[in-house]
């Protein structure tokens, strides 16, 4: 078992967590303390479940919990956008980074799924 700290799923979660932090304080006050709690509370949920996936033999339902978490970052970040709240240039980021979180869950998913099934 890794150390969650050093998994990359883990370290990916981190850095969007610290640049939407960084950002929600340029956020209106009407969505900082709504849209801007809401994702900051997924993102934090997200990297909880990373890290009970990786210290628990039932992995795949907590990696699915942190996919489910995710993908209601994205659409905060989509009503951010929409809102007027984030410049493009931080929508496109964001989401590139969602997708490669995304990408790396599903892939840890497949992966338990392969093992269960060689049991």
């Amino acid at each position: 078992m890794a150390i969650y700290t050093e998994l990359n799923v883990y370290k990916s979660t981190y850095n969007l967590l610290y640049e939407l932090l960084a950002a929600s304080r340029s956020f209106n006050r009407d969505f900082k303390y709504t849209l801007g709690e809401n994702l900051k509370n997924e993102m934090i949920n997200a990297m909880m479940y990373v890290w009970r996936a990786n210290s628990n033999y039932d992995k795949i339902s907590y990696i699915d919990m942190a996919r489910e978490s995710i993908e209601k970052c994205r659409l905060y970040i989509r009503l951010l956008y929409d809102l007027r709240q984030i410049s493009i240039e931080n929508y496109t980021k964001w989401n590139i980074a969602i997708q490669n979180i995304s990408k790396q869950l599903s892939g840890w998913s497949k992966s338990e799924t392969e093992k269960e099934i060689k049991i």
